[in-house]
């Protein structure tokens, strides 16, 4: 009971500590887990260990992801100062012709595109990569491309290799049919984020900026590189190779998703992109070492916040808060609410998958609600496709580690970003559910 109270105050003070900007994402990452950890260790109430097993553990979990990111950063980084994504402003500005609104449809448009992959990094890099430029030369709010970016990649998440289904589809063993079941709401929230939230984010713009329309002569203006130190790292004579080179590396990471023998590592992938991208764009030793030093930094600020969330991940996992947690989700239902325990699952795997991590919710929640579940006399399916529900907020967690690279690219504030992108996350949340009671999927209710 003790480790339950501790471990729900702990997350109440991060979360007020992040919303009210007290401390910084990583110091509270670290400073806020430890101190409660130590908290329940000298109560007696945490699971036998250490604090540095415990962190050492949360590490492993994340390392890989950060490693990759590293190399990831220092790729994209790289094309960007080769001018990859020059021509690609250039078209994008040319077909908004100074339209806020073209800019942000066309940014939801990308975002789903590229989330095919179920990789948010990737989609992170590749969505901030092509729009930042546009949106600072339209004086457009950062914070749009921020939402618009997680919302489809919130969606489409959803598809068996972006993680969440393929463990619903493990702890619950249901078949792939799974995923014709969630596809009309993934289509329909696409839609929603697409033609309602984009377009109503693009009549603010209008309102706030105009629309200008822009000649010819203004476009190249605002494209033209007058910098002579960003003239001198670009490689235009590279276009070429370096799309190529980028096309390669996004495909063969989607590949691997699909075809087992082309299955690569994201980390050796984007480590040996970098390799490349560097002997061919900067072949001197001394501009290669530039170039590292000039991106390195930024990298490194990403990556330490997702060390600290595994730091985060293993105190709160190690010492038992998580399994507290878990367990009091079960304990506090009522009843009287069993024949609506598919609603039930739709509503705590939303609070379940942003306090948890993913492998913590489906692996030691689920199963126990599930286990109440069948006895209400719902199907593994049924609990499958509504625990599914709750991945809405999932990507807003401070767990998620791509986030902080989105947020440290786009220069937004973490609370910030949470509240405004909850509010759309809402609908998109309301969609899941309405559609899966709608299409017969999941009963509204079972009498008992």
């Amino acid at each position: 009971m003790l480790l339950t109270v501790i471990s729900y105050a702990m997350i109440v003070v991060f979360m007020f500590i992040i919303m009210k900007k007290k401390l910084s994402p990583f110091t509270a990452l670290v400073l806020v887990p430890l101190v409660f950890a130590i908290i329940a260790m000298v109560a007696g109430v945490a699971k036998k260990g250490t604090i540095g097993d415990f962190v050492l553990e949360g590490i492993k979990t994340t390392a890989n992801t950060g490693i990759m990111l590293l190399f990831a950063i220092l790729y994209f980084s790289i094309m960007l100062d080769a001018g990859l994504f020059d021509p690609i402003t250039k078209k994008m500005i040319l077909f908004a012709k100074g339209d806020p609104m073209k800019v942000l449809m066309a940014t939801a448009i990308v975002a789903a595109a590229v989330s095919l992959n179920g990789d948010g990094t990737t989609t992170t890099l590749i969505c901030c990569s092509a729009f930042i430029p546009i949106y600072k030369k339209l004086n457009m709010r950062m914070m749009n491309l921020g939402v618009l970016v997680i919302l489809q990649n919130t969606i489409m998440n959803l598809l068996p290799w972006g993680g969440p289904t393929a463990r619903a589809m493990a702890v619950l063993d249901v078949d792939a049919s799974i995923l014709a079941y969630v596809m009309p709401g993934m289509i329909l929230a696409l839609l929603y984020v697409t033609f309602i939230v984009a377009p109503s984010m693009g009549r603010k713009e209008r309102k706030r900026l105009g629309i200008k329309e822009l000649s010819p002569a203004e476009i190249d203006a605002m494209t033209q590189v007058t910098d002579p130190d960003v003239a001198e790292i670009r490689r235009p004579k590279n276009f070429a190779f370096n799309g190529i080179l980028t096309i390669v590396l996004i495909a063969w990471l989607v590949a691997g998703s699909f075809i087992k023998a082309l299955e690569m590592p994201p980390l050796l992938l984007f480590l040996v992109g970098t390799c490349i991208a560097l002997m061919v764009n900067y072949p001197k030793l001394k501009d290669q070492s530039k170039r590292i030093g000039a991106n390195g930094g930024d990298a490194v600020q990403v990556v330490i916040l997702v060390f600290a969330a595994g730091v985060f991940m293993g105190l709160f996992q190690g010492t038992g808060m998580a399994t507290a947690l878990a367990q009091s989700f079960t304990q506090i239902i009522p009843h009287q609410l069993a024949g609506f325990w598919g609603l039930v699952i739709a509503a705590i795997s939303a609070p379940g998958t942003f306090f948890l991590s993913n492998d913590g919710f489906y692996f030691g929640v689920l199963p126990v609600l599930a286990q109440a579940g069948r006895a209400y006399g719902f199907t593994n399916m049924q609990m499958a496709l509504a625990s599914l529900m709750g991945q809405a907020f999932h990507l807003l967690s401070p767990l998620v580690a791509f986030i902080y690279l989105l947020l440290r690219l786009t220069g937004l504030d973490m609370g910030a970003w949470q509240k405004e992108t909850a509010k759309y996350a809402l609908g998109v949340f309301a969609i899941f559910v309405v559609t899966i009671l709608l299409t017969g999927h999941m009963p509204f209710y079972i009498p008992q």
